[in-house]
């Protein structure tokens, strides 16, 4: 008796165990995290993120600000000393707790989950106000098949008695521009108050959502389907890029200004507002602390190397900031020859007006 009581004793102690095992199994099993398809699928999502208007527009115009080819000192500085370390840092938790940004802290130390969901708003309030760049973007490429362009010229039913065509040969001419007008009056159909919030505008209300739409069948077959969006959106503004980049090398004092872009002032390193702008820059351009990166790594495989892709997006996304600002100054100094002034002035007076000057 003794003897069948202690084998039924173990019967039941296998039992138990096994059903433990499968419960386990069956926990770890709804618990696998979808990966992304290839390698090259995570590079390029983490690229079309990170690169974007700050790389084409804001980068350009800090460095001319901020000593020109001086500026690249304190950038690549805090590029080494803050930002390749903290993408470095995002990648790691994201993929060793394959987990979103709010729980990756809340599992590095619970007290420290807000930071999660500060993430999560920020990328929220973000996401707005990108869309609304879209929205911009998408009207004037429907604009843009209008022949002439309705930018170009002031015999339009929204311009305004003040609008100039933009063709004079000085800058110094009062009024506002033909592109401005469109922009203002035709685009944003701007109030005289900012309390007033005005006439509820269909096509900028449907473009919303049009592209809220694309973002969701972007998203909507999760990660892998993603991955293969990128291919697209990621290689793209690159394709871009180069087409800016001959064309402005092609015009009209375009060394003038890649000459004050790159034109270096030393002095103005002793300046500590630089560093900031530089380290701001960094943060800005990257995207450090916004969440994303955590996500994007969390689906990574965790013997994937971090090290590696943080610092080829950083070399990436630097790359592309500072081949920006050639496509961006060439056509400044171009602009600064046709106007007959100086292309501080052109920069300056913010008379960036590409549509009306190169048709």
């Amino acid at each position: 008796m003794l003897e069948t009581k202690s084998e039924m004793e173990k019967l039941k102690e296998k039992e138990a165990c096994a059903v433990d095992d499968s419960d386990v199994t069956s926990v770890g099993s709804e618990e696998e995290r979808e990966g992304w398809g290839k390698k090259i699928e995570f590079i390029l999502c983490c690229v079309g993120y990170a690169v974007g208007l700050g790389n084409a527009l804001r980068f350009p115009y800090l460095c001319f600000e901020n000593g020109g080819g001086a500026f690249l000192i304190p950038y690549f500085i805090c590029l080494l000393v803050c930002g390749i370390p903290l993408v470095v840092l995002e990648f790691s938790i994201g993929q060793y707790w394959q987990k979103g940004p709010t729980m990756v802290f809340m599992n590095l130390c619970p007290l420290l989950s807000g930071i999660g969901f500060c993430m999560i708003v920020i990328s929220f309030l973000v996401s707005i106000y990108y869309i609304t760049l879209l929205v911009w973007v998408f009207y004037y490429l429907f604009s843009s098949f209008a022949n002439p362009l309705p930018w170009q010229k002031c015999n339009n039913p929204w311009n305004t008695a003040n609008c100039i065509s933009g063709n004079g040969s000085s800058i110094n001419v009062t009024g506002t521009s033909a592109s401005e007008e469109f922009f203002n009056e035709k685009v944003l159909n701007l109030t005289s108050m900012p309390g007033d919030a005005g006439v509820l505008k269909w096509d900028l209300a449907l473009l919303l959502l049009f592209s809220w739409i694309l973002v969701y069948f972007c998203c909507f077959r999760g990660i892998q389907w993603t991955g293969k969006i990128v291919y697209f959106t990621a290689t793209f503004p690159y394709i871009i890029l180069v087409v800016l980049f001959v064309r402005g090398l092609t015009l009209e004092g375009a060394s003038k200004g890649i000459y004050y872009y790159l034109n270096p002032d030393f002095a103005k390193l002793g300046d500590i507002r630089v560093w900031k702008t530089a380290g701001t820059q960094i943060f800005y351009s990257l995207g450090i602390g916004f969440g994303s990166l955590i996500a994007y790594s969390s689906y990574n495989k965790k013997d994937n190397n971090p090290i590696k892709d943080a610092v080829l997006l950083s070399c990436v996304n630097c790359g592309t900031s500072f081949f920006a600002g050639f496509c961006i100054f060439s056509m400044m100094g171009h602009m600064a020859h046709k106007l007959n002034v100086p292309v501080k002035e052109v920069v300056a007076e913010g008379k960036m007006n590409c549509s009306s000057n190169f048709k």
